[in-house]
């Protein structure tokens, strides 16, 4: 011990003044004793003040205005295209970066993505009616859509062609993709009107049967099926509201990678609330999925593993009316506008658009984008905020929606050693280009919403297709049916555009247009081929025997001062005069010994390359070894 002057051993307790003179603190054992004493002392017998309650931690979705940035920044649209009738569906192609749209009259047209917007590529007239239901597949390869006109069409997106097209006895409700990156097969799941069974096909069109039909899992109807890709599965809905998991291989079953009793889920929801989904999407992460349903009107995303809500977004009419007539809605609207914008919610209710509305994610899986009263709304589903709002003063009501977060490739090379240098005139290239596309209740556009803030009103509505409406007198003149000036033939080695000639044989031209639009020539076969003469198709048999006019018996030639003097002129095939029923054939030559013999009544104009690669295909006895079909024709 040390000693001071006297002698006496001094304490090595210092006081909390010798602390504090030293510039140091107590250690935790002396503050903690003290501060016992403290209190010690202020204990007291009875009840006691609440004490003040902590404040709620506001939730934060880190970097959230990063995933803003990511979408499109201009709150008006920046252009609107065209389809001859109203819109039906969008759908964005993952990897491949194209947009589909569709319309209610069959149509549908590919559009390629490009810097700053998109181009036109090309056009098919792939159903007589409307369509049902659309589906493209994970990698972005393949599409389908399916028709009241009780068909399926397969398209190859890369090459953006008509593959193949499948004929069913009912009219499909739902279609959906079922295979993962990498698959052997392409497979393709179809749901059909009054069936409750599931019938999977192979995705190449090469067979008229499914390969596997899956009975039992429903009890009613299916409308609705949506593919998850990260854990293999699908989802299906029935008219009943009943939402069913199963891996569209092996057993068909549920997975096991996801809940083991469906009693511990909120699936049962739907059946509780007395609503039916009409959509229904997976989040890019595999995670969650998003579903609408009526007549509830009602957002619901689900946590895909366990099958529990996570969250619920009420969009019914009344709670919308509640909202602005107490003054607590995102926007207050003048009483006239809110009452025209309330009349176009309520037409939504139509059997024919509510399988149209859709709810989708952003790539990053936090947001949701879906159309409303107000807009197009981007709501963060961690915060339960809207941050954004698409079209909010337009005179639109958004419906089906699809978005593209990419960067489109810019014409130039960029080498690694550019990428990875800090020049500022790089960074245009590597700088996103959103794009949100979204169809219009009762609207024939489809409209772009970008980061262009400056376009024109006057401008931004694009014409892209022919005004079709007709005064009184003009109507009568259109009315002439089964004829047409154009056809296209969509085959299996492409599109070979014909043009006809009706003045010349009208009764020819009448003949083959009736049977093109009642599919009466889909899946036939070109069953004669004949190198430096001609290809022959238009025989339901396939062997050259078969085949009947539309009035059911052989009809007269129809000869004119047309000959057949150039190639590529299309004739009706027959066994003697007057003998014409419905086989036709396309000359790759000139042939003028036919002349008189058989009715000239079109010429092929483009897609010569596909007539001659069908008349150049390896044949046995003039068949060619493998079919060669008709997928089906367009009329023009």
């Amino acid at each position: 011990m040390a000693e001071d002057g006297t002698g006496v051993p001094s304490s090595t307790k210092r006081s909390r003044s010798d602390f504090e003179a030293d510039g140091l603190k107590p250690n935790n054992g002396d503050a903690a004793a003290d501060q016992d004493d403290e209190t010690s002392s202020d204990d007291e017998m009875g009840p006691q003040l609440p004490s003040a309650a902590p404040k709620k931690k506001r939730r934060v979705l880190p970097h959230e205005k990063l995933y803003i940035q990511a979408l499109p920044s201009s709150a008006r649209y920046s252009k609107s295209l065209m389809h001859k009738e109203q819109l039906s569906f969008v759908t964005l192609t993952p990897s491949t970066d194209f947009l589909i749209t569709s319309s209610v009259d069959g149509v549908v047209k590919f559009w390629k993505k490009v810097v700053d917007g998109i181009e036109f590529v090309k056009e098919f007239k792939a159903h007589v009616g409307d369509i049902r239901s659309v589906s493209v597949s994970a990698d972005g390869r393949s599409f389908a859509t399916a028709g009241v006109d009780k068909s399926l069409k397969i398209f190859d997106v890369i090459t953006f062609d008509l593959l193949a097209m499948l004929t069913l006895e009912t009219t499909p409700t739902a279609v959906c993709w079922v295979h993962n990156w990498g698959a052997s097969s392409p497979l393709l799941a179809v749901a059909n009107e009054g069936i409750r069974a599931i019938s999977i096909y192979d995705g190449r069109g090469e067979n008229q049967q499914p390969i596997h039909v899956i009975m039992g899992l429903h009890r009613r109807p299916v409308t609705l099926m949506s593919y998850n890709h990260v854990y293999d599965s699908v989802v299906s809905v029935d008219d009943g509201g009943m939402l069913e998991y199963w891996r569209p291989n092996g057993s068909y079953e549920k997975p096991e990678s996801v809940f083991e009793y469906k009693s511990s889920t909120n699936l049962f929801d739907f059946k509780k609330s007395k609503s039916v989904p009409a959509s229904i999407t997976m989040s890019p992460t595999g995670e969650q999925f998003s579903t609408f349903s009526f007549p509830d009107r009602k957002i619901r995303i689900f946590d895909f593993r366990s099958g529990k809500l996570y969250r619920t977004y009420d969009e019914s009419i009344e709670t919308i009316t509640e909202m602005q007539q107490a003054g607590t809605g995102l926007q207050q609207l003048e009483d006239v506008e809110f009452g025209r914008r309330l009349a176009v919610e309520r037409e939504l209710e139509n059997p024919s658009v509510r399988n149209k509305v859709n709810v989708i994610f952003d790539e990053s899986g936090h947001f949701i984008l879906y159309g409303s009263l107000l807009g197009t709304k981007v709501l963060n589903t961690l915060t339960n905020r809207v941050v954004r709002v698409f079209g909010r003063d337009e005179s639109i009501r958004a419906v089906n929606l699809c978005l593209y977060q990419g960067q489109p490739q810019k014409k130039g090379v960029v080498t690694i050693s550019m990428a990875a240098s800090a020049n500022p005139l790089l960074q245009d290239a590597e700088a996103r280009d959103p794009m949100l596309v979204a169809t219009a209740a009762g609207k024939v556009r489809f409209y772009l919403f970008t980061n262009d803030e400056n376009s024109s009103k006057s401008t931004r509505d694009i014409q892209n297709e022919k005004p079709r409406q007709l005064t009184s007198k003009q109507a009568p003149a259109a009315a002439p049916i089964s004829t047409g000036s154009a056809a296209i033939l969509h085959t299996t080695f492409g599109d070979i555009r014909l043009r006809l000639f009706p003045e010349a044989a009208p009764k020819a031209v009448e003949n083959f247009v009736t049977h093109s639009k009642n599919g009466y020539y889909n899946n036939t076969i070109f069953h004669r081929v004949i190198r430096k003469f001609m290809i022959q198709g238009g025989d339901p048999l396939g062997d050259g025997t078969g085949g009947t006019s539309i009035w059911g018996t052989e009809f007269a030639d129809e000869f004119s001062t047309l000959k057949h003097d150039k190639p590529y002129t299309v004739s009706m095939a027959n066994a003697g005069p007057n003998t014409n029923g419905s086989q036709f054939f396309i000359t790759t030559e000139k042939t003028p010994w036919l002349d008189k013999k058989h009715t000239i009544f079109g010429r092929a104009v483009q897609g010569l390359d596909v007539v001659h690669r069908i008349e150049n295909a390896r044949a046995y006895k003039e068949k060619p070894e493998e079919d060669i079909r008709i997928v089906n024709i367009s009329i023009e």
